[in-house]
């Protein structure tokens, strides 16, 4: 049986994110052969190209997780209509320098949870155009654009049975993506 090592990158820092939220229960509905890693984003410094030649440990760190991965797994808040800066600084990081793109063919999945009706629509699209430029091959459906609610997750912290179907459709969907495009 094959493994395959996903790398979480979670689109925000807050402490009680529900992003993060989302992030730790949905892996639970994965087969055994997955396993999950966050990968820290919260220490990296503003990408500034001058630094390009002589990366700072927390870039060279991120570059080695994303690398090591056989998938990507993105759960981003919606800022503004957009992903947050923390996200696009830490791909930014990964993609750089030019020809040393550390994200290009992993196979990823996008999902976002808010307490808006349209969930994270809008920042989840924005993410896809930027991993589509990236060479990230991305699953595009199904799409899950969460709002929270009540029972959305149970007191365990767990996807709430209200939500498991759906939830359990699309990480079927991401594992077979998973398994048709890891290298």
């Amino acid at each position: 049986m094959s493994r395959y090592q996903i790398a979480v990158i979670v689109g925000s820092l807050r402490r009680d994110s529900f992003n993060r939220k989302l992030a730790n229960a949905i892996v639970k509905l994965a087969p055994s052969e997955f396993s999950f890693s966050p990968v820290q984003i919260g220490d990296l410094p503003l990408y500034n190209q001058d630094d390009d030649t002589n990366p700072a440990d927390s870039v060279k760190r991120l570059k080695d997780e994303i690398l090591a991965a056989q998938g990507l797994l993105f759960v981003t808040p919606e800022y503004n209509r957009s992903i947050p800066g923390v996200l696009k600084n830490a791909i930014d990081h990964a993609s750089r320098p030019h020809a040393q793109n550390a994200w290009a063919g992993k196979p990823a999945g996008v999902l976002g949870v808010s307490t808006g009706v349209i969930g994270t629509a809008l920042a989840q699209q924005h993410l896809r155009n930027v991993l589509a430029h990236l060479d990230v091959p991305t699953l595009c459906q199904p799409e899950a654009f969460i709002q929270v609610r009540d029972g959305l997750f149970d007191e365990a912290g767990n996807i709430g049975e209200g939500s498991r179907h759906f939830l359990q459709n699309w990480m079927d969907h991401y594992v077979a993506w998973v398994k048709k495009h890891a290298v």
